[in-house]
């Protein structure tokens, strides 16, 4: 017997309902049970105390504990090699950082596609700083500059590892500016201060919050921030760009998780990221550690990934640089 046309209808437009509906309960429904945060460095670092905070109030506004997972090795790839293996439900993040710009072309030989395989819901970004031991002498990225042309191969750079954003951050400034520096890797940038502050390396594009009591105390000098703009804590300091057009260098920290993890899944994560950098005593917090928020869409952080990693290849390959 043939269904009447206007049934026949009703029960169609019930049917093609049905997997909207399904995926906005799925959404609500989500988290049902904690959070694993994958974090590729070791407790204490800059990026696990960043994903750390936030984790906090997101897990707070979820109503699910956020867990933190450290696997350290290969400048994040592990972890982020982990995260992609993990089921595609939502419930494995990863806490990643510039670093993963970057490996998409000094590694050669990786088992995932960053860009291809992870969604990054949210970013925290900063200036390093351009430091230097008060032997140096020079007070301006100008006179910096000026006094590496007139030693060429005689300054030591410091950095926490070959490939690291701070060693990168510093073979941009050789390439734009043509001067010649000694990179000298070391094992993180604890390391890296300590002989910055001996004097047995002479500057150090380093994180925010590994140099900045040595800069207050009058033990190291800094010459200017490698952000785009000033950064809000240190307004008096300059930029590298004010005096090296086209340079521009971050340190940024991240949450992302797998890309094809249920689309109302990723963007209720985007949104939830979204409002835990808008609130006040993060905010305060993150000033604190050199950081600022950077809310944006899936679509804005999607291109910021995507123009970093763009970036930083052609440095790697116009540097020459290594893994360690």
């Amino acid at each position: 017997m043939e269904l009447p046309r206007r049934k026949f209808l009703h029960m169609a437009a019930g049917a093609s309902a049905l997997p909207v509906l399904s995926r906005i309960a799925r959404a609500q429904a989500y988290p049902s049970r904690p959070l694993r945060c994958i974090v590729g460095y070791a407790p204490g670092g800059a990026t696990d105390i960043v994903v750390r905070l936030v984790g906090q109030l997101l897990a707070q506004r979820l109503g699910q504990p956020f867990v933190i997972e450290n696997r350290a090795g290969a400048a994040s790839n592990v972890a982020t090699e982990a995260v992609v293996r993990a089921p595609a439900d939502g419930y494995t993040l990863l806490g990643t950082d510039a670093a993963a710009a970057i490996n998409a072309t000094l590694y050669d030989n990786l088992n995932f596609n960053f860009i291809r395989d992870i969604a990054i819901v949210g970013i925290v970004q900063g200036p390093l700083l351009v430091t230097v031991h008060p032997s140096v002498p020079a007070k301006t990225i100008p006179e910096f500059t000026a006094y590496a042309k007139a030693n060429p191969g005689k300054i030591n750079m410091a950095s926490a590892g070959s490939g690291n954003p701070t060693h990168l951050a510093g073979e941009l400034f050789k390439v734009l500016t043509n001067v010649d520096m000694t990179h000298v890797p070391y094992r993180g940038g604890g390391p890296a201060v300590v002989d910055l502050l001996g004097g047995q390396v002479q500057v150090y594009f380093g994180s925010f919050s590994l140099v900045i009591e040595h800069i207050r105390a009058g033990r190291l000098r800094v010459l200017a921030v490698t952000t785009p703009t000033r950064f809000e804590s240190l307004p008096d300091i300059p930029t590298v760009g004010e005096f090296v057009p086209n340079y521009a260098a971050s340190q940024w920290f991240a949450i992302g998780l797998r890309k094809n993890a249920p689309a109302e899944i990723i963007s209720r994560l985007n949104n939830e990221v979204n409002a835990v950098l808008t609130d006040a005593k993060i905010q305060a917090r993150l000033a604190d550690l050199g950081t600022t928020m950077f809310r944006g869409s899936l679509a804005e952080l999607g291109m910021f990934i995507a123009e970093e990693t763009e970036k930083w290849a052609k440095v790697v390959k116009f540097s020459g640089a290594k893994p360690e």
